[in-house]
């Protein structure tokens, strides 16, 4: 039996639609971490929370909290949620789809009048994306106290502001945030329940609409790092003279390929990428030897000791490749997000939850990062659900069926009312 009808799924895609139509941009969306179309979206929600009889409020991070009616302050309450920030250019369920579903709970648990074990409160974080800052998190680590002095000088990608001035602009308390404590009483946080797109192929291979994450992978990435030489002219410069930056970056990558390949053989979680390669363009020309590329590099696995053991491997073999090609590595600053484990019995209900609607069940681990790490490595209990996605995430192709997700918040609901 099918709680949600027709009237939600109407709501559904008109919250979609309208937070499409306001962070649409040459290709997909963009809704920048802490900037104005992440407010806006935050001000969709508000509104369609408002109407519907919900409590809406900001935090000391900016981050959105909608609460049913009778909830007071500081009551211990289930926290469901995800993040209203897209990569650039990206699109538009990443991190949204998981608001609304937060949204469509509460609404219906007041319409019922639901005797839920506890409140449910929706929390719509800021800023989870790394894109925008070189950090992800930005609103949860806020919120949970884990974000320094040193973090909120992160500069944005475009500006070059810090990200203190674009957290003070969306209304955030960043003085408060810089003392490194908890902006809520965490013992009030009975847990963090998020659905989301999946952001690989499993689920379309398998023909899953919905399964039950069991794990998420942490991370060590550097955001900006540069492999440097010995700018020349392409026709004059023999190959046994030549420090060329290109063929530097290009045979690292091509060693890590090789030894990604033999960890993976070896039944290593392991993930790697270097997404961002670029010559200078103030430089660059078809008939120079390139001085310097630059580049990021993105290391990922559900056990922090195969990235350190990979990471080894990276600066062992850029070593080498310093002595053999006369070029030099610099890897600049290095960030890690930790990796997480679901709590076991919240899997559990979303896995029974799932079989009584008629699917498997079936647990698939997070290759992507997500706010439920954070909590989860708070010592909040966390859990996600994962609605099927075609075409893979972080990209303007994004397409997820509303069938499936509809699926998907019947999933979540059903297993809060059913505590």
């Amino acid at each position: 039996m099918t709680v949600f009808d027709q009237t939600d799924r109407d709501l559904a895609v008109q919250l979609f639609e309208t937070v499409r139509q306001l962070s649409a941009v040459r290709l997909g969306v963009s809704r920048p971490s802490y900037g104005e179309a992440e407010t806006a979206t935050a001000n969709v929600i508000i509104d369609a929370a408002q109407a519907h009889g919900l409590k809406t409020r900001f935090d000391a991070a900016a981050n959105l909290v909608v609460e049913l009616p009778d909830t007071q302050p500081g009551q211990p309450s289930l926290w469901i949620g995800s993040h209203l920030d897209s990569v650039p250019e990206g699109g538009n369920y990443d991190g949204l789809a998981g608001v609304i579903t937060g949204l469509l709970c509460l609404i219906k648990a007041k319409q019922q009048g639901a005797a839920l074990k506890q409140p449910l409160t929706l929390v719509a974080l800021r800023g989870e994306e790394s894109a925008w800052f070189g950090k992800t998190y930005l609103g949860s680590y806020a919120l949970l106290g884990k974000l320094n002095q040193h973090d909120l000088a992160f500069t944005h990608r475009d500006s070059g502001k810090p990200l203190s001035d674009y957290m003070r602009a969306a209304g955030a308390d960043v003085n408060q945030i810089a003392e490194g404590k908890p902006l809520v009483d965490l013992a009030t946080v009975s847990g963090w329940l998020e659905l989301h797109i999946e952001q690989g192929p499993l689920m379309i291979a398998r023909e899953t609409p919905v399964a039950v994450v069991s794990g998420i992978r942490g991370a060590l990435r550097h955001v900006l790092a540069h492999c440097r030489g010995t700018h020349g002219h392409s026709g004059a410069v023999p190959r046994e003279s030549r420090s060329d930056a290109v063929l530097g970056f290009a045979e690292l990558m091509t060693r890590l390929d090789a030894h990604w390949g033999r960890l993976e053989a070896e039944g290593l979680d392991l993930v790697m990428t270097s997404g961002i390669v670029a010559t200078d363009p103030q430089e660059h020309a078809v008939t120079r030897i390139a001085g310097d590329v630059a580049f990021s590099l993105d290391m990922r696995s559900q056990s922090l000791e195969t990235i350190d053991k990979f990471y080894e491997i990276v600066l062992q073999e850029s070593a080498a490749i310093e002595e053999s090609r006369g070029v030099t590595f610099e890897f600049g600053q290095q960030i890690r997000s930790d990796s997480a484990r679901m709590d076991r019995d919240w899997v559990g209900r979303l896995t029974r939850q799932c079989v009584e609607m008629g699917f498997s069940g079936e647990e698939i681990p997070s290759g992507a990062g997500h706010d439920a790490a954070v909590f989860s490595n708070a010592g909040i209990p966390a859990a996600m659900v994962f609605v099927r996605n075609y075409n893979g995430s972080h990209n303007p192709d994004e397409h997820m069926e509303m069938d499936d997700f509809m699926l998907g918040v019947e999933l979540m609901y059903g297993a809060i009312a059913n505590q």
